[in-house]
């Protein structure tokens, strides 16, 4: 990747229904040519697709929490994952260093909804408790971009 893929990455990281022609007016680059960076891009991995940016609350899922997941002995990744996959309201999970085994993120319709999410979370056989903490403001959210600078 070059300066080039990068500038294209933050355009389409700030508007992915930005025509090929007006990405390359702000990179240099004809149509064609962005089209073929995107593509090597998005054969590499570093791209893997384009979607819409939904706010969760306007669909009625503004409720969100961050639950450390302790489990009964050593659980492998992919035990947890197969755990945690049927539960709808489980947005994200990510394994982690410390005493937790995963952190995992929730959204519900409303505290109750997040209570029954959070009772579900619980009966997952290998989990044997959890640690809320649920999120009142969103203070910073930041899309992925390309690193700029040193």
């Amino acid at each position: 990747m070059d300066s080039i893929d990068h500038r294209i990455i933050s355009c389409l990281v700030a508007d992915a229904r930005s025509s090929y022609a007006e990405i390359g007016s702000t990179v240099g680059l004809s149509a064609p040519a962005v089209k073929r960076r995107v593509d090597k891009l998005l054969d590499a991995g570093v791209l893997r697709g384009f979607t819409a940016v939904v706010d969760p609350e306007a669909l009625g899922w503004g409720t969100e929490a961050f639950v450390e997941v302790h489990c009964h002995g050593n659980i492998r990744p992919g035990t947890l994952r197969a755990g945690l996959e049927p539960l709808a309201e489980v947005k994200a999970a990510y394994t982690v260093s410390g005493s937790a085994d995963a952190i995992v993120h929730l959204r519900a319709a409303s505290i109750h909804h997040m209570e029954t999410a959070l009772e579900r979370l619980r009966a997952v056989d290998f989990i044997d408790r959890t640690v809320s903490t649920v999120v009142l403001s969103t203070l910073l959210e930041r899309p992925a971009t390309p690193k700029t600078g040193g």
